[in-house]
């Protein structure tokens, strides 16, 4: 009896060692094919985009992107979340070759979404940079346009008597969401111009200051020549005088569509509120986008007599010329036209 007894627990011990063993056996199959999963490259091979918007659970982000073929299984995705704990970021996410599942995981929780760049340069005004746009895929040149004036609100507190936001879109290069909007463009580089505003310490007269520096930047891309011609529009200014300045005649040319490429005689009786040959003081708004340099010289003009300059971009030399009585001027201008010819002749 004693024996039997001893039979069947070693037929026990022998039904729960392979029980056990079978449950390893299971989970080894299992964790195998979970690292399959997640470990494996697997995705498109050519571009293929993925947007996540805002507020995307795990297992919405982790649908989207195994019905793109990203993944091979959204399941292996959460199993990441739920080891890692990682917050994931919304936006465009582009891919164009296999990857573990691993690596995608890792892009969407650093954030690593696909931009496009926009390169706005110093003395670009908005028709420039609304075609800047347009060519750069987000959003048509009238949709810009129209978001820089339905959106001058966002620069009311600077300056409440803006009509657009010329002269507040900041020149940098941006990078944004391809599918990012008009409005939202404007917004980020009129955030840029506060930062620098509050750099150089822009708070008063901001008006004024914005629009003399804008004139600035399109007469002179020299440096060393900013602060001087910003004198020369200060001292006009002081005596009356308008300041006849062509990029001003432009500006208001362009407001009207009669802008032709190329500024003419005849341009320059055009009546329009911009007209700085015909109407004396500063234009009613900026002209342009001026940079940094610009708006520090605006801020604070060097301290001459001059009332006259021939701008360096227009001398064959590249010097700019400046003059405090109307003969000295025309002596430069006489400088000017000699080194044109001189430049033409070569």
């Amino acid at each position: 009896m004693a024996q039997r007894n001893r039979r069947g627990g070693r037929r026990k011990k022998s039904g729960a060692a392979g029980f056990l063993l079978g449950i390893l056996f299971v989970m080894a199959v299992l964790a195998g094919g979970a690292a399959w999963l997640i470990l494996t490259p697997y995705g498109p091979d050519s571009e293929t985009f993925v947007n996540i918007p805002p507020g995307s659970s795990v297992s919405a982000i982790g649908r989207r992107l195994e019905s793109a073929g990203i993944v091979r299984s959204r399941f292996a995705f959460d199993l990441l979340r739920w080891v890692h704990r990682a917050t994931l970021e919304a936006g465009m996410y582009r891919f164009d070759h296999p990857e573990p599942v691993t690596v995608v995981y890792a892009r969407i929780a650093r954030g690593d979404v696909f931009t496009k760049t926009l390169i706005v340069p110093e003395g670009a005004n908005v028709f420039d940079i609304a075609a800047r746009a347009e060519q750069a895929g987000f959003c048509s040149r009238q949709q810009f346009l129209d978001a820089a004036v339905s959106q001058s609100a966002l620069i009311s507190g600077l300056d409440p008597d803006a009509a657009s936001l010329e002269g507040y879109l900041f020149p940098d290069t941006y990078r944004f969401s391809p599918t990012v909007t008009a409005a939202q463009i404007v917004a980020a580089m009129v955030r840029r111009f506060r930062q620098v505003a509050a750099q150089l310490g822009l708070s008063e007269n901001v008006h004024q200051i914005v629009t003399l520096a804008s004139l600035v930047e399109r007469e002179t891309a020299v440096d060393a020549d900013r602060p001087l011609v910003a004198s020369v529009f200060e001292n006009r200014l002081a005596k009356g005088m308008p300041l006849r300045t062509d990029p001003s005649v432009i500006y208001g040319l362009e407001l009207k569509g009669q802008w032709r490429g190329t500024i003419y005689e005849s341009d320059l009786s055009r009546d329009t509120p911009y007209n700085t040959y015909l109407h004396a003081g500063l234009p009613p708004g900026p002209v342009a986008n001026a940079g940094i340099a610009s708006l520090r010289a605006a801020m604070d003009p060097a301290k001459t007599n001059y009332l006259y300059f021939v701008a360096a971009g227009l001398d064959a030399q590249g010097q700019s010329r400046f003059a405090s009585t109307l003969d000295e001027h025309n002596r430069n201008v006489e400088i000017y036209r000699k080194a044109q010819k001189k430049a033409g002749g070569r």
